[in-house]
């Protein structure tokens, strides 16, 4: 997994497990302690090649990070077997609270 900041767009590239969790969360450490860190953040999915449920877990982190700086959080290009772990465990309009009740 790599996690690669630019701007305002976090890219996240490879399998998101529980192998690379703890890499994952150390990279957005790093970002989300920028003194430059935007008003609107976002998580891109787009190259991601795997999932598993810690995928989750990580995605509620990073909400409560949000949330606790002051910030927008948004993901985009979430895997579908990333949403329906998150409609498995009801989390989903935690995951993406603008689209709750919507189609995946």
């Amino acid at each position: 997994m790599n996690a690669v900041a630019t701007g305002e767009v976090l890219r996240l590239e490879g399998a998101l497990d529980f192998a690379t969790l703890p890499a994952v969360l150390a990279e957005s450490e790093k970002y989300a302690a920028r003194g430059d860190l935007p008003e609107r953040l976002t998580i891109d999915f787009a190259a991601v090649s795997g999932v598993d449920s810690s995928a989750v877990a990580l995605l509620l982190e990073w909400r409560r990070r949000a949330v606790a700086l002051g910030k927008t959080l948004v993901f985009v290009n979430l895997p579908p077997n990333l949403l329906a772990l998150a409609e498995l465990y009801g989390v989903r309009e935690l995951i993406l609270p603008q689209a709750t009740g919507a189609a995946p």
